[in-house]
């Protein structure tokens, strides 16, 4: 008989293993070719996986919640027409370690990246850590083969083997680790505080899906990692909004796309980080990383109502029509659910458009590692004061809020708002003759 191996597939040069979701197939079940035969995820995205082949699945490896490590076979099918018995013991949990109920559910869905560390922990390796009762701390002083150094399965495997007989002298916590220490210890013991506390009344319970999970620990983890200040300013954008109202139909018949006011934003963005590269960076320890590739990521809604940053890489290079076709695309991949794990990686600073959803402004959190994020408003007729060679007149203009959240580690008060103005100071100069 002929056998197709289903592999787990790359996703993206850092993405090395991901988590099986859902099989949507069975034992002894037919697939056709491309069918949809799982869904697996990574830290950023959803994926399903197509069948590699027509035929019957023989073998299916892996459960629900493992994670696999990319090129690792999860399935195999056979091709052949006249098919053959399939093995009832075929499912098999390759992991060597058993995890407790609560862990599994909770660290299969989350990687952490302690405050004040630049390390990532799988979620296999941290269910290990776990499971043997080793702290972050502890965790931390182990030695990764992986890639950038990162602790893999094999390490943390060794490093229990050998655990008692190379005694860790632990150095006591700094702030920062033990702060993650207190986040790790929430996110693990989740489950168990829920089923503490008393819940009475007229209520309805509602599970976190798996993409909820990693939004709240995000959350968590940058207002614990970076000390937030957040500085306001106004825009009159009425150039702007006559501009596109003008040239929309013409750009859509011209360039087969809607031009939205987000890639207008993101060349402004664009043409002040070059003037203040420092918000373009991320911090190392005590080391502050300049990116030299503006990479900006835009908020954008899933079908579910979660958000999802997908980012438009070397947006400095893209004129607005560039940026435009970017953005629909990344945009419509979004609520398609189609988007992979590449269009999320890589940003180095972020645009949130709250006015999307009806607000004047917002105070967004930072999308760590990245230092900074812009927050645009909804845009409002609103009566201003115009000087003009005249004298000052009352007039009715197009108005809008930024305002900017920013790692007051790097980023002073004097820089933030520097660059916020800048933008702001973009906005207004837009020419309304610009041609499509």
């Amino acid at each position: 008989m002929a056998i197709v191996d289903l592999v787990m597939p790359k996703m993206g040069e850092s993405i090395t293993e991901a988590t099986v979701l859902k099989w949507h197939k069975k034992l002894g079940d037919t697939v056709k070719m491309d069918e949809t035969v799982l869904e697996i995820a990574t830290d950023k995205v959803d994926s399903e996986v197509p069948s590699t082949g027509a035929g019957t699945i023989t073998e299916i490896l892996f459960k629900e919640n493992d994670v696999v490590a990319v090129g690792t076979i999860i399935a195999r099918i056979n091709t052949d027409a006249s098919g053959s018995t399939v093995s009832t013991a075929a499912v098999a949990a390759p992991a060597s370690v058993v995890v407790s109920p609560i862990v599994t559910n909770i660290a299969s869905t989350v990687s952490i990246v302690p405050a004040g560390t630049n390390k990532f922990y799988s979620p296999l390796v941290l269910n290990i850590a776990a499971q043997e009762g080793i702290s972050m701390v502890e965790l931390e002083l182990i030695a990764g083969t992986g890639n950038e150094g990162r602790v893999t399965k094999k390490d943390i495997l060794n490093y229990v083997a050998n655990r008692g007989a190379t005694p860790v002298v632990a150095t006591p916590p700094t702030p920062n680790v033990a702060a993650a220490n207190t986040v790790v210890a929430q996110t693990v013991n989740t489950e168990a505080s829920k089923e503490a506390t008393p819940i009475s009344g007229n209520v309805e319970i509602i599970e976190m899906d798996r993409m909820r999970k990693l939004i709240a620990e995000h959350m968590v983890r940058s207002k614990a990692t970076s000390p937030h200040v957040t500085s306001f300013t106004e825009a009159d954008v009425t150039h702007l909004v006559r501009w596109r109202e003008k040239a929309k139909k013409g750009f859509e018949s011209k360039y087969g796309e809607k031009i939205t006011f987000t890639p207008i934003f993101i060349e402004a963005i664009v043409k002040s980080i070059r003037k203040f590269p420092m918000i373009n960076s991320s911090l190392d320890g005590d080391k502050i990383i300049v990116k030299k590739d503006i990479n900006i990521g835009m908020a954008a809604a899933l079908p579910s109502g979660n958000l999802i940053v997908p980012v438009i890489k070397n947006a400095d290079t893209k004129n607005l029509i560039g940026l435009t076709k970017d953005v629909n695309s990344l945009a419509n991949a979004a609520r398609a659910n189609k988007l992979k794990a590449d269009d999320t990686q890589g940003g180095t600073f972020t645009l949130t458009n709250v006015g999307t959803f009806g607000s004047l402004m917002g105070t967004p959190i930072i999308n760590q590692p990245q230092v900074a994020i812009l927050a645009v408003g909804s845009i409002k007729k609103r009566p201003m004061v115009l000087e003009t060679p005249e004298g000052d007149v009352i007039a009715i203009r197009q108005m809008m809020y930024l305002s900017l959240s920013y790692d007051h580690r790097i980023v002073d008060g004097s820089l933030g708002a520097s660059f916020l103005t800048a933008i702001a100071n973009e906005l207004e100069a837009f020419d309304p003759s610009r041609e499509i």
